[in-house]
């Protein structure tokens, strides 16, 4: 209810502004639309060498979101961004791709790789734990609400020497804003308090530190520097073993640093290293994505889930899109998911082929992902 309250009230507030806003209330919506025309399918993204290769829009991207709303500003095709990219917040990913594509996303259509990580503040909500990671990872968890949470910079800050390559290094480490662990223990205290879970929340930009300060936590208990004790916890946001960046050539991602951290971890420690990745292709990826768009359509028709019931149905969506790039992630990921998924690969990204891929084959293959929503409103008979 909170959720349909607030967007109502921006809404309100937007309209009132004659300021264009991607979602607006049920009254004003119908007005252009009844309900027995709503989209009866949905839309997941992939960002990177989707919709973007860094910063730069690729394979006619603005143009082709932009088909999704109506004139006036109103969305009309519910739609997702689902990466397991991230490193900021929702809030501001979701500024940048309203910049950068010129169109209006809201925080709750972006979906990163560490989003599921909220459903674990229950758990860790007091304890501490760090966040590993580009970006801002340590502001990520506490956006969550996460309470006690250092980033690997500042974490390995506290203890001397746990880095023996640090005076070789060039660059500076910005810590985070979140100085709780300064305050529960000196900086010379060699008993710090007891980390509890370890967060990969997007890619380590220090391979060789965070390698090592992460076997000194996992191995002692969370107490680096003590003897061995139980593994804390560790999850990673994504799994890819490469991406696509500005670069010709894919990248290595978390996947590849999440086999560098588990190669040397069980060569040192008696006991094989555990650890929950989340991200795509994990079918709970898509169930989650499956039901954000439920509440970005039935935001917009409140009577549709009584009808829906009515009908004796759970599903809204006929069909629901996936469009990546990477075969073995968003295609493997649809195909896992199953029914109503119907995948479709670019050529603008990872994948490069003239021919579907061998083992995880798409639904369809297209060049661009302005190709992917043309095929899509086509078929859906969608001016």
């Amino acid at each position: 209810m909170n959720f349909l309250r607030s967007f109502a009230k921006a809404s309100k507030s937007r309209i009132n502004n004659r300021t264009p806003f991607l979602l607006v209330t049920s009254r004003s919506f119908s007005q252009l639309h009844s309900q027995s025309e709503r989209p009866s399918f949905g839309i997941a993204f992939d960002i990177d060498g989707v919709v973007l290769r860094g910063s730069a829009p690729i394979g006619g991207s603005p143009l082709a979101l932009k088909r999704l709303y109506h004139e006036c500003g109103t969305l009309k095709i519910p739609f997702v961004f689902l990466t397991n990219g991230g490193g900021i917040r929702e809030s501001k990913r979701a500024s940048e791709l309203s910049m950068l594509l010129g169109i209006n996303v809201l925080p709750s259509q972006v979906i990163q790789g560490h989003s599921p990580f909220k459903r674990l503040v229950s758990r860790f909500e007091n304890e501490l734990v760090i966040a590993v990671g580009k970006g801002e990872p340590a502001a990520v968890m506490s956006d969550y609400g996460f309470k006690n949470v250092l980033s690997i910079d500042e974490y390995s800050s506290y203890f001397d020497n746990i880095d023996p390559l640090a005076q070789y290094k060039k660059w500076t480490s910005k810590e985070v804003e979140n100085n709780t662990f300064k305050e529960m223990a000196p900086r010379n205290d060699a008993s710090p308090q007891r980390v509890h879970a370890a967060f990969i929340v997007s890619d380590s930009v220090d391979w060789s530190r965070d390698i090592q300060v992460l076997c000194d936590v996992l191995r002692t208990g969370g107490l680096p520097g003590r003897e061995i004790a139980h593994q804390p916890p560790l999850y990673f946001a994504s799994d890819d073993l490469e991406y696509q960046a500005l670069f010709p050539s894919e990248r290595l991602g978390m996947g590849a640093f999440r086999i560098a951290l588990e190669s040397i971890f069980n060569r040192i420690h008696p006991n094989a290293l555990e650890y929950t990745s989340f991200g795509k292709p994990n079918p709970s990826v898509y169930k989650n994505a499956e039901t954000v768009l439920m509440r970005l359509v039935t935001s917009l028709y409140p009577n549709l889930q009584v009808l829906n019931l009515a009908n004796g149905g759970d599903n809204i969506f006929k069909t629901l899109y996936m469009i990546g790039d990477n075969p073995s992630v968003d295609i493997k990921g649809a195909r896992q998911a199953g029914h109503p998924w119907f995948s479709i690969l670019t050529r603008t990204g990872v994948f490069k082929g003239k021919e579907n891929h061998a083992e995880y084959p798409a639904d369809l293959v297209v060049d661009t992902v302005q190709d992917a929503v043309n095929y899509i409103l086509t078929k859906e008979h969608v001016s």
